[in-house]
């Protein structure tokens, strides 16, 4: 089984890539926030202690949506992988995620990052913002705060990937076509 992880900022066009890639190559998209979503609206054990956190206002915790990754994974033999978007996010999962996948004589096949510079991320969300009108992308203090967010706690799994020589980057420019193309090329070299 093959475990992808598809990494960047904010907007840097994961949710654009992720599906084509999971059409192509016959993978399992694990959207975080989709799976809680999903999770609580199937009423399954996990979604009730999610949504039970969400409605008292708190985070939910990581072994909660490790849970739900997790179960994810076993219920979903079919596929030739999977591809993870929003997790991990921070070093503590992803060192979780090495263990979970251990524990099935497993691990990351790779990590496809989407870069794209800080003044490019505020171009694409204020973007998306106007065309989706999505209130979030829409406050600057509340992108300036995400991008600082991505560069404090998520930029240091880069160094953590490269360590193990999973890490791929791919500057994610261009059209969606021409990136989509890059992403391509790249994953037909890691299945």
């Amino acid at each position: 089984m093959k475990y992808f992880i598809i990494f960047g900022p904010p907007g840097a066009g994961k949710g654009t890539q992720a599906a084509p890639m999971v059409q192509k190559y016959n993978l399992k998209h694990i959207s975080t926030g989709e799976l809680l979503r999903s999770q609580i609206a199937a009423g399954t054990e996990l979604g009730k202690q999610a949504k039970a956190l969400i409605d008292a206002g708190e985070l939910v915790p990581d072994v909660v949506v490790e849970g739900m990754i997790s179960n994810t994974f076993a219920a979903n033999p079919d596929v030739n992988g999977f591809l993870l978007d929003g997790f991990p996010r921070t070093l503590q999962q992803a060192i979780d995620l090495d263990e979970m996948l251990e524990s099935r004589d497993e691990s990351v096949t790779g990590v496809i990052s989407l870069m794209i510079s800080d003044e490019t991320i505020k171009e694409r969300i204020a973007g998306r913002a106007a065309i989706e009108g999505r209130a979030d992308d829409a406050n600057e203090e509340t992108i300036n705060n995400r991008i600082r967010t991505y560069h404090a706690k998520t930029e240091p799994l880069i160094e953590y990937y490269k360590y193990q020589g999973k890490y791929h980057e791919i500057q994610s420019v261009g059209t969606i076509e021409q990136v989509r193309e890059k992403v391509f090329k790249l994953m037909d070299t890691l299945v």
